[in-house]
């Protein structure tokens, strides 16, 4: 007889604990551990607030769906193994630094109290991560015996999935005794240099080992023991993989959730009701959703990011953010909580609130239309945030592409360091800087000028030019791509519109069946230098994805003549980057893209970018 399916509420420390035999696995059709510091960052983030506010709640993340096979020894993760994964990288990065902190706390009483808690949160983890009894764990950290408990451990997540290269990094960082050990044996990417060498495991181990040190003792108590009995996800059991899989399907694309701005607007409606304004509230919200639906469907607002923008700008004019000795508070609260328990008082004036963000929602509809916009989308969307608080500035009507250029460029300069650097958006390089300049967004009295200076200044004391140089001709990702074409546009004096259809090129194919002749012509002599090669920013272009996809793997030379009724190449192309190279190459016989022609595109690339951010 089947079993039914079994939902349950459990703590993240409950959830991750398993009995002797069982283990988590990653079923072959998974696709690879692909969050990156930006997902850690932002669950970092989470917690810490959530922690910070130390309230009576729990923190729900999500759902979890297992298919449970071998008489519920192995949880096949159908939904789920990116967040299982990152917790158990999260912990063992917060076990090696309680194990720090309690071999050097003072052996005094005023410490005992914290000790005991770290020793629990210690003992807590252990018990997870291997599976080992409380009676089995030292009461203080043993290097010698800790280590024997991590290496006699089986794995607690068997990675299966065809599409995940590096199966055993997990258990690689799981079994070393500290960050140190953990680096050595782990997998190193060839051609890469710095942390890109490292594999998205140790990257986000690491990230999390680097946090948490910035913890003290008390602190980290608190958050390893949010993290564990705080932090909760609902674990739905099935136990026949086509009904699990059938589950996530439906949960995924049919599933109606409650957002934040349904219990807002209900609050809203009723405030409304009850000072006869009802009618005219409901006209309002009506043309909001109208304006955000638009917004939603090419990517640039909805209505809860608005009501999240309406926070950020209300916390900013009523200095919420700047604590009594002038520091910044960069914790945030939850939106449904903010409007509906903190600041009860916009709720006061539903008429005044929703034109307001109206007026705000007319000004993303045209300014999302510039490119310098456009590209600034392409980096990170907490951007959006701080922009909005300098909007309210404005009414839709008085908003040029020339009045707010100059912020645009200052948020998008900050934006293309963050993509390049290894640290997340919650260092105070990035979120504090501009919680900070937000107050500045807001006030009328302070002069763009006054602004701008701030952001030269902060990006020029915190970052080297060389270094950030060395980070470009490394990047092989795609976001940068989209600044350079603009910035080239600018540099040129040409007009540049990202437009709606739109693929990254690589001007010599990084795959297809002429690949060793392609490589013969470029004078790459083997597949591993290819690979280090094909993917920097200088083999990169936007361009029109018909013609992308009509010249698909192409020799360059076809890629730059081909002008074909039914096939088309970089001649019939509008972007910038792509009509340069016909120009250059329009009246050769042979034309060649040689390796020597991609570093050299790379740094004129890497000084193009260079002089924008540092100018």
């Amino acid at each position: 007889m089947n079993k039914n399916i079994e939902p349950d509420l459990r703590k993240i420390g409950d959830y991750l604990k398993l009995e002797d035999d069982a283990v988590f696995v990653i079923p072959e059709y998974q696709r690879a551990y692909s969050w990156g510091i930006q997902n850690c960052d932002k669950l970092w983030q989470d917690i810490s607030d959530f922690d910070d506010n130390q309230g009576s709640d729990r923190y729900f993340f999500g759902t979890i769906i297992v298919n449970c096979q071998e008489n519920n020894s192995q949880f096949s993760l159908i939904d789920g193994q990116q967040r299982t994964t990152t917790f158990f990288l999260l912990l063992k990065a917060l076990l090696i630094r309680i194990n720090d902190a309690i071999a050097n706390m003072p052996s005094d009483e005023d410490s005992e109290s914290l000790r005991r808690g770290l020793k629990e949160r210690r003992r807590k983890i252990i018990g997870i991560l291997y599976r080992a009894e409380s009676e089995d764990i030292p009461d203080n950290p043993d290097k010698e015996k800790d280590a024997k408990i991590y290496s006699d451990s089986d794995p607690i997540l068997v990675n299966n999935s065809i599409n995940e290269p590096y199966k055993d990094e997990l258990n690689i960082i799981l079994k070393a005794s500290d960050c140190i050990g953990a680096e050595q044996k782990v997998q190193k990417i060839r051609f890469k240099q710095k942390d890109n060498k490292y594999t998205n495991f140790f990257r986000n181990f690491k990230y999390f080992y680097e946090k948490s040190g910035e913890l003290k003792e008390s602190k980290l108590n608190s958050f390893a023991k949010t993290v564990t009995e705080r932090c909760e996800v609902i674990e739905i059991k099935s136990w026949q993989v086509e009904q699990a899989i059938q589950m996530f399907n439906s949960l995924n694309s049919d599933g109606l959730p409650l957002y934040d701005s349904d219990i807002i607007s209900a609050q809203l409606y009723k405030e409304a009701n009850a000072k006869g304004q009802e009618e005219g509230f409901a006209e309002l919200w009506k043309t909001l959703s109208e304006i955000t639906n638009s917004l939603k469907a090419s990517g640039v607002a909805s209505i809860d990011s608005i009501l999240m923008q309406q926070m950020y700008y209300t916390r900013a004019i009523n200095k919420e953010i700047m604590t009594e000795n002038g520091s910044v508070n960069v914790t945030t609260p939850g939106l449904r909580r903010y409007f509906t328990e903190s600041n009860k008082e916009l709720l006061k004036t539903p008429i005044e609130l929703t034109d307001g963000m109206i007026n705000l929602a007319k000004i993303w509809a045209k300014v999302s239309e510039y490119p310098i916009t456009q590209v600034l989308f392409k980096f990170n969307e907490n951007s959006k945030l701080f922009l909005a608080s300098y909007f309210y500035r404005f009414n839709e009507s008085e908003i040029t592409e020339e009045k707010i250029k100059w912020l645009l460029e200052c948020m998008l300069r900050l934006f293309v360091i963050l993509e390049l650097v290894d640290i997340g958006f919650s260092s105070n390089k990035f979120k504090t800087f501009l919680f900070r300049e937000e107050v500045k967004f807001v006030d009328k009295n302070i002069s763009p000028d006054e602004i701008k200076m701030d952001f030269d200044e902060h990006i020029n004391n915190n970052w080297d030019k060389n270094t950030i140089k060395d980070l470009i001709m490394e990047y092989d990702g795609n976001i940068l791509v989209y600044l350079n074409e603009f910035l080239f546009a600018r540099e040129k004096n040409l007009s540049f519109i990202l437009g709606d259809k739109y693929d990254i090129e690589h001007i010599m194919p990084a795959s297809g069946s002429n690949l060793q002749e392609i490589r013969k012509d470029a004078g790459i002599s083997s597949e591993e230098e290819f690979k280090g090669v094909v993917n920097k920013l200088g083999n990169k272009i936007v361009l029109e994805a018909k013609i992308n996809r009509s010249i698909g793997n192409d020799w360059f030379r076809t890629k730059v003549s081909t002008t074909l009724k039914d096939k088309t190449g970089y001649i019939d192309s509008q972007y910038p980057l792509a009509k340069a190279l016909v120009t250059k190459y329009k009246d050769d016989n042979k034309p060649f893209w040689k390796k020597e022609d991609i570093e050299a595109a790379t740094e004129k690339a890497a000084d193009r970018i260079i002089d924008f951010i540092f100018s």
